[in-house]
């Protein structure tokens, strides 16, 4: 009998191109639900993908600061996560709310999610 052998899945290895690494930030930035710590892990995905050093010679940051910053076990200042975005050779952008609620979200969606977690 043959034994399966299963592996850790790593998001990484599956980051090839810019493309790829822009639709899976915007993919973690709509499921994060306000949780600085679910996108720092999400950034540092990306940054392993491109390789660490790397991006941390171009951010500025020693690579041990960098791991650390985005490890997800904490929230790195919003310095840090700009200096990354711009080392990852990525770009935040800004919608609207209104413009969210003509393509089907509701207007007051942010809202109603912010009220649900100062309540809990």
């Amino acid at each position: 009998m043959t034994k399966t052998r299963t592996s850790r899945y790593d998001v990484a290895e599956h980051l090839r191109t810019p493309e790829e690494m822009a639709a899976y930030l915007e993919a973690c930035l709509e499921e994060a639900n306000g949780d600085a710590a679910f996108i720092a892990k999400a950034l540092g995905d990306i940054a392993r993908a491109k390789g660490m050093s790397q991006v941390a010679r171009d951010a500025g940051l020693s690579r041990e600061s960098l791991y650390k910053a985005l490890s997800g076990e904490r929230s790195p200042g919003f310095d840090t996560i700009l200096k990354v975005i711009e080392a990852l050779g990525l770009k935040l952008h800004a919608q609207a709310v209104l413009a969210a609620a003509q393509q089907g979200t509701p207007a007051d969606a942010p809202v109603a999610a912010s009220r649900r977690r100062r309540r809990s």
